[in-house]
């Protein structure tokens, strides 16, 4: 089991680091689930699981942040993620960095999505000193959306996400955005 005591920084009751292929089995068992998983054309094998730990590593060394595994501080459980990425694909609002975060079910309802973006925007604005934030979501999803007006952030528009296009359900998307003078 790794020692999950080195945070990059934390939260009052969560912990945030960079990933590792030891946080392979949760995450794969978080994105295998098709709850969690509602929003999205697909639950993730755990091969595919594994790519994207392998991608967040490299997001943090292009980046120096990516989408955080979230820890609970008490006790080392890892949650799932809250954190920042890049993202360029073609939208009018992009390039920029989004926030976003998925966390197992057992997590959810606490105020950890909350508690966490809202110490993942205090490092964007303060320690990499961003300019703006984005995240988005699909339409419907109307948790993660309460959780971007919870964190201050204000709803710009609709667009279709061109990554999703071949799943007309999923393609519908919300875009909200704050900027470093609004916090």
């Amino acid at each position: 089991m790794l020692l999950k005591k080195d945070y990059l920084f934390t939260s009052e009751r969560l912990g945030f680091r960079n990933w590792a292929l030891d946080d392979l089995d949760v995450l794969a068992a978080l994105c295998a689930d098709p709850e969690v998983m509602e929003y999205f054309p697909n639950t993730l094998s755990r091969n595919e699981t594994e790519a994207y730990i392998k991608r967040m590593q490299q997001h943090f060394k292009t980046h120096g942040y990516n989408y955080f595994a979230a820890d609970l501080k008490d006790s080392g459980e890892l949650i799932g993620f809250i954190g920042l990425a890049y993202q360029s694909y073609e939208a009018d609002f992009l390039p920029a960095t989004d926030i976003g975060w998925r966390l197992k079910r057992a997590a959810w309802g606490k105020g950890y999505a909350t508690e966490g973006a809202l110490r993942c925007l205090q490092f964007a604005f303060e320690e990499l000193k961003l300019d703006k934030v984005v995240s988005t979501c699909v339409l419907a999803n109307t948790r993660s959306e309460n959780v971007m007006k919870k964190i201050g952030m204000k709803r710009m528009g609709e667009y279709m996400h061109p990554k999703l296009l071949e799943h007309p359900e999923y393609a519908p998307h919300v875009w909200y955005q704050i900027l470093s003078d609004q916090v």
